[in-house]
């Protein structure tokens, strides 16, 4: 039985397959595409990307049945997670301008697998994300016509009495993810003045929302007759923050279009900072505007703000605030139909994913092919699923993927440059004339047998220090952690970060509710984890980093990004247990894909070496000599058929 059982060295080729990094070219500024964006067409990508039916529905949903007023608390958390995220983002467009988003992201820093389940989620974000705003967009044109729309397809199609499925089949609003879809394909620079013209008209709405909803504020409707600020406490503001990154998940369009930027070193950081800011902004006080209009309670989900200026008298305002909102959900579909096909590309790019997808149109400079399939795709999702339910699915993929880009930041923070290897001090080949005796102490590098040992100066205070080695000022105190390799200690210190703030953060949201822990026991839960979780982010700090001032870096690594882990993976655990469920199950649906296909087309997997005949490798140590004796190490795709013995006499000091 023991025979059938996988022996070690084939295990640990498995793991390497599933952890390989991407292999990126010389010049990462040449592409199959047209680069021809600049920082206010990322700008206004960006702010398209987030201002739609996010301000126009869903700051209506989470106010009436999550949050109450207290959704602008929700925002501004929100605002500030995606934010730590956000810089994670600008730093990884630019230092790789490539297309692909969180998955290329992952790929050139944690590994293939990893890259491949976030690329599977980011697509799924997209399509759900498409289908959300198209269905958004079909209720908010049906409400200008008193719902005239709907009421005809219950009556002549009829009514669907289906858990996650739309009470009906919106045709509406697949036909305008059909016509979308049309228009991406003529190209990239048809879908920025697209873009341009929808966000003029959306952020000339937002502005008459404000102004003229200020007018009509009443501060009673904060008051407790009406319920209160926070009706929900703490535990609504939290779960409607969750929900609410719905609004923010935009932003990556722009690093996902850096293939096509004229000068994404500069651009994307740029145009991610602007956007972001201008949206955060326009949520919270649109959030303030609605509430104090209305009363919470009394709030249409569907269409909260046109429904709050109907009721208060302003009937044409109602209809300008639908037009308005019409025009920024189109901003939102635009982005959406952009960005996807561009991550597929990435994957198909990459021999991750089906290689039609790669191909790209000579004339438009776009992947048709994508952009096509995937179009129906979401169609097919508008017509059919409820717009609340894509949207709870939405936010763990987009929660998924900020977390994954942000230990990423970490990994490639402290990894050695490409290329940047320690300077060795002399000849890697021997060389009989520049042999020194012992007491000449003159120190000679060779390649070592697991091309991991590197020979150090004796004065280790000169010694220039490169990324992922250990602080010269620990080292008296962390002397044991100077053997690894540059980096090693780094990732293993990551994953005990994040394992330490899943913990952590299943402590505190399941640990009075669920799990029912006494008072001690929560408590002591929570200063371990706690502990694990700083000891390990000070095991990071301890260690040297990569300083660019070429592109943008994000402050206070290892902080900014350990604030963002911690922060989105408490925001998943606050979601519901059916989209943890509807999450397993696409999962699973991913590595079936991935270990189907992905895994042995991908380009990485074509660039691995054949196993070979190679020569041992040796090292020589100040004070010593080495007899270097040569043999032949059996590859290991081969059977063992005897090896010379080696005597130890081989070897003499």
């Amino acid at each position: 039985m023991a025979r059938w059982l996988p022996r070690s060295t084939d295990l640990t080729r498995f793991c390497q397959k599933l952890n390989r990094v991407k292999t990126l070219e010389d010049d990462m500024m040449e592409t199959s595409f047209n680069r021809c964006l600049s920082t206010i067409d990322l700008t206004l990508l960006g702010i398209g990307g987030m201002v739609g039916s996010g301000l126009y529905v869903l700051t209506g949903t989470v106010a009436k049945e999550i949050a109450g007023p207290a959704v602008i608390v929700s925002f501004i958390i929100a605002g500030f997670a995606s934010l730590l995220a956000a810089l994670c983002y600008a730093e990884f467009g630019a230092r790789v301008p490539k297309t692909g988003s969180a998955y290329m992201f992952t790929y050139v820093s944690v590994g293939e697998i990893w890259a491949f389940l976030i690329g599977w989620n980011v697509l799924l974000e997209y399509m759900i994300g498409g289908a959300a705003v198209a269905r958004a967009w079909s209720g908010y044109l049906d409400s200008i016509f008193n719902h005239k729309i709907k009421n005809f397809t219950e009556t002549h199609v009829g009514v669907w009495q289906v858990p996650f499925l739309a009470r009906y089949p919106d045709f509406l609003a697949a036909a305008i993810l059909l016509v979308a879809t049309a228009f991406i394909s003529f190209g990239a620079k048809v879908s920025s003045w697209l873009n341009h013209v929808f966000s003029a008209i959306s952020m000339g709405v937002i502005l008459f929302i404000l102004i003229m909803g200020f007018v009509l504020a009443k501060p009673k409707n904060w008051s407790t007759q009406e319920g209160g600020f926070a009706p929900y406490g703490l535990s609504g503001i939290m779960a409607g923050t969750a929900t609410c990154f719905y609004a923010f998940v935009g932003f990556d369009v722009i690093a996902a279009s850096s293939e096509e930027a004229r000068n994404p070193q500069r651009a994307v950081p740029r145009a991610i900072a602007f956007s972001l800011g201008l949206a955060t902004g326009a949520y919270i006080l649109v959030s303030v505007v609605l509430t104090l209009m209305v009363p919470w309670h009394t709030l249409d989900p569907d269409s909260a703000l046109a429904d709050a200026f109907y009721r208060r008298g302003y009937a044409w305002a109602g209809f300008l605030v639908a037009a308005g909102s019409i025009c920024a959900m189109n901003t939102v579909l635009l982005s959406n139909l952009f960005s996807l096909p561009r991550i597929v590309y990435a994957m198909a790019e990459d021999g991750l994913f089906f290689q039609v997808f790669s191909r790209v149109h000579p004339r438009t400079q776009v992947p048709v092919v994508g952009i096509v399939v995937f179009g129906l795709l979401m169609a097919l999702l508008a017509l059919v699923f409820d717009l609340e339910a894509l949207v709870q699915f939405l936010s763990i993929g987009t929660l998924l993927a900020y977390t994954f880009v942000a230990a990423s930041i970490i990994v490639l923070r402290f990894q050695q440059q490409k290329g940047n290897v320690p300077a060795p001090v002399a000849s890697s080949r021997p060389n009989p004339e520049s042999h020194e005796g012992p007491s000449g102490g003159e120190l000679k590098e060779y390649e070592s047998f697991s091309d991991k040992l590197q020979l150090v100066d004796r004065d280790k205070s000169k010694e220039q220090r490169e990324p992922g080695q250990l602080k010269a000022a620990f080292e008296p105190y962390l002397e044991f952690l100077s053997d690894f390799y540059p980096g090693e200690v780094v990732t293993v210190a990551v994953v005990t970060l994040m394992v330490s703030a899943i913990c952590l953060c299943s402590i505190l949201v399941f640990g009075n509710t669920h799990l029912h822990l006494p008072t001690w026991s929560y408590s002591l839960l929570l200063v371990l984890f706690s502990l694990g979780f700083l000891l390990s982010l000070l095991l990071i700090w301890a260690h040297e980093q990569q300083h660019s001032t070429q592109t943008f870096q994000i402050p206070l690594v290892p902080l900014s990004p350990a604030l963002s882990i911690i922060l989105n993976i408490y925001l998943m655990l606050k979601l519901s247990y059916m989209t943890w469920l509807r999450f397993a199950i696409w999962l699973l649906l991913g590595l079936l894909v991935y270990f189907g296909y992905g895994i042995w087309h991908s380009k990485e997997n074509l660039r691995e070496p054949r196993p070979q005949r190679v020569s041992a490798r040796y090292v020589v140590f100040p004070g010593g000599s080495l007899e270097e004796r040569v043999q032949a190490v059996q590859p290991s795709s081969q059977p063992a058929t005897g090896l010379p013995d080696t005597d130890t006499d081989d070897c003499k000091r």
